[in-house]
């Protein structure tokens, strides 16, 4: 019941993908040396794993397929030296069309029509002057009707007195 367990609970998948602790890993490695069952099973997902691998693989692109390829057979990248004046070497010739798209980008920022531009800065001073004087007709208009609850609270302090 526990090698059933054990195949089912990801355990060999996490072997296989090499994320267990090495603690882990030599446990996994006594049971595939005491059960034959899981082995079988093992051997089987290993297939399975690499068949689906290779099904769903994406080649990378020429540039990139190139250079990984100088890396991983020894030869060193070259690295970045300054031109000299040489003459230019012979164009290559095209390669066949590839099924990538170059993207050149230039910058990160948007970039917004000259025109736009000024529209939007005067947008910007404009909403600004327009907020300073709200600001000011509310505190004026706020100071006013201070000013009328005081001089009414004063008027009829005063009227009672002249009443008698």
């Amino acid at each position: 019941m526990k090698n059933y367990q054990y195949m089912t609970d990801g355990l060999l998948e996490a072997y296989l993908l090499g994320v267990l602790s090495e603690a882990e890993r030599e446990e996994a490695r006594q049971l595939f040396a005491t059960d034959p069952d899981v082995m079988a099973q093992l051997d089987e997902l290993e297939l399975a794993m690499e068949a689906h691998f290779l099904e769903s693989a994406v080649p990378p692109p020429p540039s990139v397929g190139l250079a990984l390829q100088e890396r991983l057979f020894g030869s060193e990248l070259k690295k970045w030296e300054p031109e000299t004046t040489q003459a230019p070497p012979p164009p290559e010739p095209e390669p066949s069309r590839s099924p990538y798209i170059d993207v050149e980008v230039s910058d990160t920022y948007l970039r917004v029509h000259k025109y736009w531009r000024a529209a939007f800065i005067a947008v910007f001073v404009l909403s600004k002057i327009f907020l300073v004087f709200g600001l000011y007709q509310y505190f004026k208009a706020n100071s006013l009707e201070q000013e009328i609850l005081r001089l009414k609270a004063s008027q009829q302090t005063v009227a009672p007195s002249k009443a008698p």
